[in-house]
């Protein structure tokens, strides 16, 4: 027998809010309000949570030859921070891992692209956009980046989120926090002033669990394991 787990989707989750909301899904001002409540449910549980999700790796792109500085690859989006720089061989069999340094170590250790090159070894964030190479590449390389990229959000054309599939309470919830504000309940003097707190509290009482599976995703668990703690085990995992 196949058990199938509750998800939502683009059209289950308008269903739910509105009817947790009282209002019509059709309603102009809940229609309105939507993108705003998608945005704020997913931006935030995002940066709270960091699942593996976000992580992108992309090496669609290289650098140049005397050019110590590369513009960070667009391809699969835009990156919110990068977690590693690999410099890989022309047929991508060898990857050269970069080390992250301070600028000021960079421009002091390597002035200029045109007088040492070799195969870069280190690298630092000139922008959002740009890296910094030491030494400039003595020849196009193609340039793997990990990182942190957003999703593509929940949407009619994006039907199905990490979010609406492994979290679909929790979506739910930072969505309500973010509903009752429309609703002009975060205030004292509103009619229901506790909505939004108790929501909130809603909210706040179901990351903990969300947040230690990503972690045991991550290997980030006990004893930097994927499995979750288990106080009854003796001896303790070391």
């Amino acid at each position: 027998m196949t058990l199938s787990v509750p998800t939502l989707n683009y059209a289950s989750y308008i269903s739910q809010t509105a009817n947790l909301i009282v209002i019509s899904s059709n309603d102009p001002n809940y229609q309105t309000m939507l993108p705003g409540m998608i945005d704020y449910a997913e931006q935030r549980i995002y940066r709270e949570m960091d699942p593996l999700r976000e992580q992108v790796t992309d090496a669609t792109t290289s650098v140049s030859s005397g050019i110590r500085t590369v513009a960070l690859s667009t391809s699969f989006g835009n990156y919110i921070t990068v977690d590693q720089v690999n410099i890989l061989s022309s047929n991508s069999s060898t990857r050269y891992p970069l080390t992250f340094t301070a600028r000021p170590f960079l421009d002091a250790a390597f002035p200029s692209g045109a007088t040492v090159t070799g195969i870069p070894q280190f690298y630092t964030m000139t922008s959002d956009t740009q890296v910094s190479l030491g030494p400039a590449p003595d020849q196009a390389y193609p340039i793997e980046f990990i990182g942190l990229q957003r999703p593509s959000p929940l949407s009619s054309a994006n039907s199905s989120t990490f979010l609406t599939q492994y979290c679909p309470e929790l979506f739910i919830a930072a969505s309500m926090v973010f509903a009752f504000g429309y609703m002009r309940d975060f205030g004292g003097q509103a009619d229901n002033p506790q909505g939004s707190q108790s929501w909130e509290n809603q909210y706040k009482t179901l990351f903990p669990s969300a947040e230690a599976e990503i972690k045991r995703a991550k290997h980030q668990a006990q004893a930097w394991t994927p499995y979750s703690a288990s106080p009854q085990a003796t001896p303790p995992r070391t």
